[in-house]
């Protein structure tokens, strides 16, 4: 069974406060990109072991991958059979795109239509906020404005259909830790959920990504692509997430010809 994860980016990003848990309160707007990984799932038998195997983009680090984590969640309310687990990575990773839990939430919506287990939206949802703080937004992969940890969701009307998104991704892994490392959480005069309404051609004046401050001075280079976006006409720009990834939204696909010759470009629409 196949099905394609896709990437996220933030529409501005307020830390609102830290929590007593450690974790941080955020307010946030999810918006799906087709920027897209490639995931299989295949049943196997009893016999065997679950297997997991990754191609595309080196996934960093030792630890179990988040697709057999959500395997491995289920399996303690569920019996299920061992899977052979297929994932080619395209998107940037570490790249505040959202890849790792977009592939962990389909896995969770692939096991469950493979199984037959029924589980609703909801359910699924819950198994997705277990795995990380982003990981519920896409079971239902639809823009929202988000909070809390940004796992507590509200739909809105936003539509970005009759733009064009350039994302582009200087290979520079920044770890969560690091980039909250140098924040000051601060509520914000005007939530942005109210922002979100105005005139695309009003964000740039008014809806911010806090995460800029404290990157952009340890990574020029990526404060450099969000002017570039600008100089080539963007009517809004911002890095996505705690980055490394800046996205532009243009009215119409800009000249890109030797403007980012050595870093990943994706240009594209909404998932």
């Amino acid at each position: 069974m196949l099905s394609f994860p896709n990437a996220k980016i933030n529409i501005g990003l307020t830390i609102v406060e830290k929590r007593k848990d450690g974790f941080h309160n955020i307010e946030t707007v999810f918006y799906p990109i087709k920027l897209q990984d490639s995931l299989e799932i295949i049943k196997l038998s009893e016999n065997k072991e679950t297997v997991f195997n990754s191609y595309g983009n080196s996934i960093p680090g030792k630890g179990t991958n988040l697709c057999v984590k959500a395997y491995e969640l289920l399996k303690q309310d569920f019996k299920l059979l061992p899977v052979d687990i297929g994932l080619l990575k395209n998107i940037p990773i570490g790249a505040g795109l959202g890849g790792g839990s977009s592939d962990a939430a389909f896995t969770l919506k692939l096991l469950n239509e493979l199984f037959e287990l029924n589980l609703s939206v909801e359910s699924l949802e819950n198994y997705a906020r277990l795995l990380g703080s982003d990981c519920a937004f896409f079971i239902r992969n639809k823009t929202v404005f988000a909070s809390g940890k940004g796992d507590q969701f509200e739909e809105i009307d936003l539509s970005l259909h009759n733009y064009v998104i350039v994302l582009v991704n200087p290979c520079i892994h920044i770890g969560t830790a690091e980039a909250y490392s140098n924040t000051i959480p601060k509520k914000p005069k005007t939530s942005l959920q109210d922002l979100i309404s105005l005139p695309i051609e009003e964000w740039k004046n008014n809806i911010k990504n806090d995460f800029e401050e404290s990157i952009f001075p340890n990574y020029p280079q990526i404060a450099e692509i969000k002017n570039n976006l600008y100089n080539l006409g963007a009517l809004y720009s911002s890095m996505s997430g705690s980055g490394s990834s800046v996205y532009g939204i243009f009215s119409s696909i800009p000249e890109l010809k030797n403007v980012f010759p050595h870093y990943f470009v994706w240009v594209g629409n909404t998932a």
